[in-house]
């Protein structure tokens, strides 16, 4: 499974090495002016609903985060990461067959070019003594 998370503005679209935040920019383009999440359309009204998160957390951050947490808590945010991630899996699945439909329609459009220029080159091609290949 890859796990590189990229940026989800589709202008962006660059891997995030070290951490992964919201920039203004993005922020605009991505929750408009009523900050609502693109994901779950959930108000983000609140201070800490924008974070800045390390994506290569030390052994010990891991292990303070979670100490003391009841396993019902630690389950609870362990669904949530799973749902972050099959957000960011659905997202980048997007994507690509955006670029898939877009790279056939590309190549539909080629070959049409090509058929033309093949049509309107053939009367010369046969004077010329060429066979038609089938």
């Amino acid at each position: 499974m890859d796990t590189e998370l990229k940026c989800n503005r589709l202008t962006c679209r660059r891997q995030l090495i070290d951490k992964a935040v919201v920039v203004i920019d993005c922020a605009n383009e991505l929750f408009g002016p009523s900050r609502l999440c693109p994901a779950c359309e959930s108000s983000l009204s609140e201070p800490d609903d924008v974070v800045i998160c390390s994506l290569h957390p030390s052994n010990d951050y891991k292990t303070s985060v979670l100490s003391g947490l009841s396993p019902m808590i630690i389950l609870e945010i362990c669904s949530r990461a799973i749902s972050f991630w099959q957000y960011q899996i659905h997202q980048e699945n997007s994507f690509q067959q955006a670029v898939i439909r877009n790279l056939g329609d590309k190549n539909a459009q080629l070959q049409k070019q090509l058929d033309g220029v093949i049509r309107e080159g053939e009367p010369t091609f046969m004077r010329l003594g060429f066979k038609r290949s089938q």
